[in-house]
């Protein structure tokens, strides 16, 4: 109730006018009700707000359409884009016909996980530390029909755009070229500015940033977040991708997370560092290999053995398998190593005690990150509880290695389609159902949901390559 009573206090402060609620469904889309702040009291935290839940995909159905959701004070800020005073909270969702959180809200599958780390005694807290690397277009163009399919993206640093004529301008000829984004300085990179404001921005919302740079695809950038809590970090990768899609959006241009949107550049990935911490302290700090502890070794295990089931979720989209490809820095394969980008788990250098973890680099922001989080953490989990030990380390540059040293190595790798991972997922899922965290129903409906929304529909689809290599069969 302090919490509460804060929020009010903020809400006078900054004289709101109104009060926006937010959730997360399945796809890890947010959405949003307002509220006029007179309307809004403490008894609207304890009771929850009424909504319509069959109005989300795959969620209730018609005739059991009534849901609430809960806010929960302390997430709120202030939304810097409205015309008028608006104050920002996330909400849970609750389900009234079964009394309790409701089994596909993301955030609340995201609490289960938690509550079951607890309760196995493996520790009490789980960091994570995302990094969202997204790209900043001039135009988008998108033909979706039935004798057309068509995507145009467009930015001025494009290699494409070298002999263009600009109207009201003129060609400066600087440009990073394919895979040189990593990171010279202006008028190379002219994305400095725009950067900046969405970090002053960022700051506004409450979140904390460090490194901020252009990344190595044309168009590409990356802003650092502080680590949080599970909750928090997904939390902040909704606030992340809200501001920098709006602040894109006031400045005439458009931002995107999707893993791959440049043929032959880099993709768009969301490197994911863990640590679990109990009574204090860092249970992955250790004496084993790279000053990790058994413990930080048997969560990779988990993760490395039901990594291609984790995809169902960390790599959400068709698009997340065209960034998995070798010969772009995407991590493929299934190995860790330290220091070692080309490797699917990496030890990061020097880090100390404190700050001793594990990073994660095949997910991407194409998932929903309560849902990609909490895969994540209930592989680890299941990887400690059973101790499965990674095997060696992998020191070699993996991106090098052909199809045949990977098979002839017997390294596992990543699904090759969402299909493949979907697959995997309805295969090996008992680690995901442990403590009723990911429940059957739950799973069932994401299954069916990414068969029917982008599986089956992508699969259907003629593709202009196709053309190139069928047409004159």
């Amino acid at each position: 109730m302090d919490k509460v009573k804060e929020f009010f206090r903020k809400c006078e402060e900054n004289r709101i006018e109104f009060v926006d609620f937010r959730f997360t469904d399945m796809k890890g889309t947010w959405h949003h009700v307002s509220y006029d702040i007179a309307a809004i009291s403490e008894e609207s935290f304890k009771m929850g707000l009424p909504f319509d839940g069959s109005s989300i995909p795959k969620w209730q159905p018609i005739n059991r359409s009534d849901m609430l959701l809960f806010p929960e004070a302390g997430t709120e800020f202030i939304d810097p884009f409205t015309a008028d005073p608006t104050i920002v909270v996330i909400c849970d969702v609750y389900d009234i016909y079964k009394n309790q959180a409701y089994e596909k809200c993301p955030r609340s599958i995201a609490k289960k996980a938690l509550k079951y780390l607890e309760d196995a005694k493996i520790g009490d807290v789980a960091f994570f530390g995302p990094e969202n690397e997204f790209f900043v277009f001039d135009d988008v163009k998108v033909k979706d029909s039935i004798n057309c399919q068509y995507y145009e993206v467009d930015t001025v640093e494009g290699a494409w755009n070298s002999h263009a004529s600009y109207p009201d301008g003129f060609n400066s000829g600087h440009r990073p070229g394919t895979k040189g984004g990593y990171f010279p300085v202006q008028p190379v990179d002219t994305q400095v500015d725009l950067r900046a404001e969405m970090v002053k921005v960022l700051k506004d919302v409450g979140l904390e940033t460090f490194v901020v740079h252009h990344e190595v695809a044309q168009g590409q950038g990356e802003i650092g977040v502080k680590f949080g809590t599970l909750i928090e970090a997904a939390d902040n990768v909704q606030k992340l991708k809200y501001v920098i899609k709006n602040v894109a959006h006031m400045n005439g241009k458009t931002a995107t997370f999707m893993p791959k949107p440049l043929y032959g550049d880099n993709g768009n990935g969301m490197h994911t560092h863990i640590s679990i911490w109990k009574d204090g302290h860092n249970t992955f700090a250790g004496d084993k290999y790279e000053g990790l502890s058994d413990t930080a070794l048997y969560f990779i295990g988990g993760v490395l053995k039901h990594a291609r089931s984790i995809a169902a979720f960390t790599n959400a989209s068709t698009n997340s398998y065209k960034r998995l490809m070798p010969g772009f820095e995407a991590p493929s394969i299934l190995a860790y190593s330290a220091q070692n980008r080309s490797a699917s788990v990496r030890i990061p250098y020097g880090a100390t005690t404190k700050a001793k973890r594990v990073e994660f680099r095949f997910p991407d922001s194409s998932s929903c990150p309560y849902l990609a989080f909490a895969a994540l953490l209930m592989a680890g989990i299941d990887g400690i509880k059973n101790q499965y030990h990674p095997g060696e380390a992998m020191d070699m540059d993996l991106f090098e290695l052909t199809l045949d040293e990977i098979r002839e190595k017997g390294i596992i790798q990543m699904p090759h389609t969402l299909r493949g991972a979907m697959e995997s997922m309805i295969r090996d899922n008992d680690y995901l159902k442990s403590g009723d965290v990911f429940t059957p129903d739950f799973l069932t409906t994401y299954q069916h949901y990414k068969f029917e929304t982008e599986i089956w529909p992508w699969e259907g689809r003629p593709h202009p390559f196709e053309f190139i290599t069928t047409y004159s069969c």
